[in-house]
């Protein structure tokens, strides 16, 4: 499985990868989405990996990614990943992503869902 270097979720590559210091934003939040097997009926699934790519000193809360009307064929853990409203999509259930930490989940519809962050807590 490949997925993209993609921070913005729109399927381009080139994410900016280096992180050093303690400085916190939106941009330490890098999204990477890429297909997988499909289900046994045939919709597209997708994994996503959500990572905090700062190196130290920055947790970050607070989650919040742009995800239009996101819906999956297959659950998702809501602890992981939830639709809130249009267009707001709430990960690891608002608690932190450590330096380096990373979460992931699969999804399924016929189309790729495009993620970017809007939002995050600095802690």
């Amino acid at each position: 499985m490949k997925l993209d270097d993609d921070d913005d979720g729109d399927g381009a590559a080139g994410g900016r990868m280096n992180r050093i210091g303690g400085t916190c934003s939106k941009d330490n939040i890098v999204i990477f989405q890429g297909p997988t097997n499909p289900l046994p009926d045939g919709i597209p699934t997708y994994t996503v990996q959500i990572l905090n790519v700062c190196v130290s000193g920055c947790s970050i809360s607070n989650i919040h990614l742009s995800c239009g009307w996101f819906s999956s064929a297959r659950l998702i853990n809501p602890r992981l990943f939830k639709r809130i409203f249009y267009d707001d999509c709430l990960v690891n259930n608002g608690e932190a992503l450590s330096p380096g930490e990373s979460l992931s989940f699969q999804y399924a519809n016929t189309f790729r869902y495009p993620l970017s962050v809007s939002s995050i807590a600095c802690l």
